[in-house]
């Protein structure tokens, strides 16, 4: 028994939505940073399974690339959040305008 395309393809608009909708509603800024980690690695099972169905190796290349991304993107992101709680003890995202100047 094999698992279609439309399966994976489902899981991965269901892992993207439940991320985007967490990054709408949530504040607190380390979970909107791992709400966008869910939406990237939605798109990472997107590019695998198109890069399987249609046999090319270009989609597990820009998997690579997006893994790339999301490391720095957590590394930044992680910058912030620990320069925040330096100042308070709790983060939000309305917190940003504290880092200015």
């Amino acid at each position: 028994m094999t698992i279609s395309v439309q399966w994976y393809l489902s899981l991965s608009v269901v892992l993207f939505a439940m991320g985007l909708l967490g990054l709408l509603v949530r504040r607190n800024v380390i979970v909107m940073l791992m709400c966008v980690e869910l939406m990237l690695n939605a798109a990472n099972i997107a590019l695998v399974t198109f890069a399987r169905s249609l046999n090319d190796i270009g989609g597990q290349d820009a998997v690579f690339f997006v893994l790339v991304v999301a490391a720095a993107e957590v590394v930044v992101g992680l910058g912030i959040v620990v320069s925040i709680f330096r100042r308070k003890q709790d983060a939000t995202a309305d917190d940003m305008n504290a880092l200015k100047g």
